[in-house]
C-alpha cells in the first residue's frame, strides 16, 4: 500500500512543492497539507497519515507544540521534522516532543522520499548533521553525568587519583585522614560500577 503522508509547511509555495514530490512519487499518496499547526491538530487524528512532515516555525502553534497535543491522538503517525533549524535546543525539543525523524529542508528529493519510507517501516532518519549533533550532545551528557553523580570532593579525589598520587598524598593535600579518603574512594568506585583506580579514572575521563 502507498505510505499516506501529510504536510504541515506555512509557506505556500514550498508547500505546493512538497505536495508535488509526495503525489508525484511511486508508492506515496498526500493526505492533507496545512499552512498552520492548528489545522493540522483538527485534521490530522482525522486522517491519521502514516507520515507528518512538520515545520517547526509556524504562525501561531509552533511544529514542536504541533506534536506534542497531538501524538497521543495519533498513535500511528510518525512525525518528521522538515525545518531549516539545526541548533541543539530545536533538536532535542522536537525529539522529547515524540519526533522519530529530523530533516532539513535543503534534503534533496528522493533522500526525503527514502527518509519518509524509513520512517514508515521504524526507523528514524535524520540529516547527517543533525545525527552528529545528537552524538555530540549524547556524549556531552554522559560525561557530565558521571561528573553530577559524583559528590564535590570525590570529584576532586579522583582528580588527584588520576594525578597519579598515593592515598596518604591525597590526605596530605585535602587535609583528611587517610580512612576518609579510602571511604570516598570506595563510593566512587561503587558509583562508577569499577573495580580499580585505573578503570575509574578511564571511565570518568572517557580514555580509551
Amino acid at each position: 500500500m502507498a505510505i499516506a503522508v501529510s504536510i504541515v509547511e506555512d509557506d505556500a509555495q514550498a508547500r505546493k512543492i512538497f505536495a508535488g514530490w509526495i503525489s508525484r512519487a511511486t508508492g506515496f499518496r498526500l493526505v492533507g497539507d496545512w499552512g498552520n499547526a492548528e489545522n493540522a491538530v483538527e485534521s490530522l487524528p482525522k486522517l491519521k497519515p502514516d507520515v507528518a512532515l512538520m515545520d517547526i516555525n509556524l504562525p501561531g502553534m509552533s511544529g514542536i507544540d504541533c506534536i506534542k497535543s497531538i501524538k497521543e491522538k495519533c498513535p500511528g503517525t510518525q512525525f518528521m521534522m522538515f525545518t531549516v533549524y539545526e541548533n541543539d535546543e530545536k533538536v532535542l525539543q522536537a525529539l522529547q516532543a515524540g519526533a522519530t525523524g529530523y530533516l532539513l529542508k535543503r534534503t534533496n528529493p528522493s533522500r526525503i522520499l527514502e527518509s519518509i519510507k524509513e520512517l514508515s517501516q521504524g526507523g528514524s532518519p535524520m540529516s547527517s548533521n543533525i545525527a552528529r549533533k545528537l552524538l555530540h550532545i549524547f556524549l556531552g551528557e554522559k560525561k557530565s553525568n558521571k561528573k553530577e553523580i559524583l559528590t564535590d570532593r570525590e570529584n576532586e579525589v579522583l582528580q588527584l587519583l588520576a594525578d597519579g598520587l598515593l592515598y596518604k598524598e591525597i590526605a596530605e593535600r585535602l587535609d583528611i585522614v587517610h580512612g576518609t579518603v579510602r571511604q570516598h574512594i570506595h563510593n566512587i568506585y561503587e558509583k562508577l560500577h569499577v573495580q580499580n583506580r585505573t578503570e575509574a579514572v578511564n571511565k570518568y575521563f572517557e580514555r580509551h
